[in-house]
């Protein structure tokens, strides 16, 4: 018995599979996802801004310490009174350059290298970094 050369099974083969025109069916057993198309016809997320500078301000009167963080695009601070402090308030602006303002009465004028600070209980801190 003679052996077929590789070529003569090769083209075999591929005679043999030239012969299928049908797709191949997709098994898939999860369910289809009912907000696919409004994901994909969604806006872009745009990311949080990042800090720009985190500052300890000591403020009169009574030389109190306050901290802040500065946000990129100036218009977002993030005001803690104690240095370990898990809980901020978030201040916002409605423009870069214009006075930062919270729930509860905090309000932030001033940039990184000093301010003047309002807290909830309505002191008033001048205060520098």
């Amino acid at each position: 018995m003679k052996n077929a050369s590789p070529l003569a099974l090769a083209a075999a083969a591929l005679l043999s599979l030239g012969a299928c025109n049908n797709k191949p069916e997709v098994v898939d057993s999860r369910a289809p996802d009912p907000m696919a198309s409004q994901l994909a016809n969604a806006a872009p997320v745009e990311a949080p801004p990042t800090i720009e500078a985190t500052v300890s301000f000591r403020c009169q009167p009574g030389n109190t310490l306050l901290f802040v963080d500065f946000f990129k695009g100036g218009k977002m601070a993030s005001l803690r009174e104690k240095k370990d402090s898990m809980k901020s308030v978030l201040l916002n602006a409605p423009e870069a350059g214009k006075p930062y303002v919270g729930e509860g009465g905090y309000k932030l004028d001033g940039d990184a290298k000093a301010a003047k600070i309002t807290l909830a209980d309505g002191s008033v801190h001048t205060c520098k970094a």
